[in-house]
């Protein structure tokens, strides 16, 4: 049987929509992110199992730490977020109706990226005279199992196995207009105890293709605004090592975002996003608000 528990890490996964991911920073640069963001909608399961009228109303709060540094002379950055869920779940289960609470830690993400061609590490003297042109870069995203799960349960917030997305950035800028293309694969180690009647069973997921793009305009230093877009397919299901290709997935959303630096340190960026093709899994409306304390360097280093 396949539950809640797949479609709950999506917002987190494929439905990602960053734009700017691959622009660059100068060495040294470090940030904190406190991040907000709700989700409502339904699931469509496209009969895969006996669940109809699933619908979520739920809250997943972030916090999230960034730094940059040079890795070969090139610019590189790394961030981690952790996660917590807070959320209603409702459905029809065999024809009888169903609600559900859950609140715990969502599973733990780390990000590496680095800067192939067109974006040096530079130190911020330097770096305040350098101007964008053309950047290529690459990274990998984990998804670690620290999630909130239970295998006798069918809601859960973690997956119970790693995620691991690699991932190519392109990104080019015409004067205040910036263009961002991603493409990328994630790939998922086995589930050794899924949701399942009377006993949990191993479960796979096949890879999932996912690409993501981005136009936006600059309106001054850290303030800028972006229409956003992705498509991701596949990630067919396996229990117990028979395949169900009811679960494979082809999907897309759409939405546009809001960044605003009012201080030297700190900025606010809004988001909204909504599914505009689901065929099977999460199809949720999705609002996101996010601060940002930025700084240079160590304080003991001063």
């Amino acid at each position: 049987m396949v539950g809640l528990a797949t479609t709950l890490a999506v917002p987190l996964c494929a439905q990602d929509l960053t734009p700017r991911a691959y622009v660059i920073t100068p060495v040294g640069a470090n940030a904190i992110v406190l991040t907000w963001s709700y989700f409502n909608g339904g699931v469509n399961f496209n009969g895969a199992v006996p669940i109809t009228g699933a619908t979520g109303s739920f809250s997943i709060p972030s916090f999230s730490y960034y730094h940059s540094f040079g890795l070969f002379g090139r610019s590189a950055n790394a961030t981690v977020s952790l996660p917590y869920g807070v959320g209603n779940f409702q459905g029809e289960v065999e024809q009888q109706h169903e609600t559900v609470y859950r609140s715990g830690l969502v599973d733990l993400a780390a990000r590496v990226s680095v800067n192939l061609i067109g974006g040096p590490a530079l130190p911020l003297r330097e770096f305040a005279k350098w101007r964008q042109k053309v950047l290529l870069g690459a990274s990998v995203k984990i998804i670690a199992p620290t999630g909130q799960y239970d295998p006798t349960k069918i809601v859960n917030w973690g997956i119970n196995r790693w995620a691991f997305e690699p991932e190519l950035g392109y990104s080019e800028r015409w004067g205040n207009w910036l263009l961002d293309a991603y493409a990328g694969a994630w790939f998922y180690t086995a589930n050794p105890a899924y949701y399942d009647v009377p006993q949990p069973k191993p479960q796979t997921e096949e890879p999932i293709g996912s690409f993501e793009s981005h136009i936006s305009r600059n309106f001054g230093p850290g303030t800028w605004v972006s229409l956003d877009g992705n498509f991701w397919w596949g990630g067919v299901t396996s229990l117990n090592g028979i395949p169900n290709p009811i679960t494979k997935q082809t999907s897309s959303r759409l939405g546009g975002t809001v960044a605003w630096r009012f201080s030297k340190h700190q900025s606010l960026k809004l988001s909204y996003s909504d599914g505009t093709y689901v065929r099977f899994g999460g199809n949720y409306h999705s609002v996101q608000a996010g601060w940002q304390y930025s700084w240079l360097g160590w304080p003991w280093k001063k």
